[in-house]
């Protein structure tokens, strides 16, 4: 189970190629990646800030992964997840997850995600026509991830 909050891009297949190539008993990866949008609430967006609390964001991304592992039957996962100023189209978040078989490699995934959105200490602030502001935490983030909850 790997975290890393970096400024540098990733590079997506050598990040599948390294999680496969450790393990032969791999019968699923299943992959996020998020993008920076140029367009936010009708905006346009020219640049995205992301900051975040060293130490701190690394433990709750790891916690994400350990709660995941807690639920589903998953071999690995991987957590990459930018900070810094970037621009629309730049990459922003990866998650991987292995598994033996897809369906629980899937909600793994899908659940790791649903909680980066909720609970990692990230802020971002957008760049717009209008000027600089900090992008709000979204209702629909918190449904998602209120189905996860038991």
């Amino acid at each position: 189970m790997t975290v890393r909050v970096q400024t540098e891009d990733f590079d997506v297949g050598f990040e599948i190629n390294q999680l496969r190539k450790a393990r032969k008993d791999i019968g699923a990866v299943v992959s996020f990646m998020g993008l920076v949008r140029d367009l936010n609430d009708g905006d346009a967006v020219s640049q995205l800030t992301l900051e975040h609390y060293p130490g701190m964001t690394e433990k709750s991304l790891a916690s994400i992964i350990n709660q995941a592992k807690a639920r589903w039957s998953i071999t690995d996962a991987l957590i990459v997840h930018r900070v810094g100023t970037l621009q629309p189209s730049d990459q922003i978040v990866l998650v991987l997850v292995s598994g033996a078989h897809r369906g629980e490699a899937f909600a793994a995934c899908e659940f790791m995600m649903d909680y980066l959105k909720t609970e990692a200490p990230f802020w971002k602030k957008e760049v717009t026509q209008l000027g600089e502001r900090w992008v709000e935490a979204k209702l629909t983030d918190d449904d998602a991830r209120g189905r996860w909850v038991k």
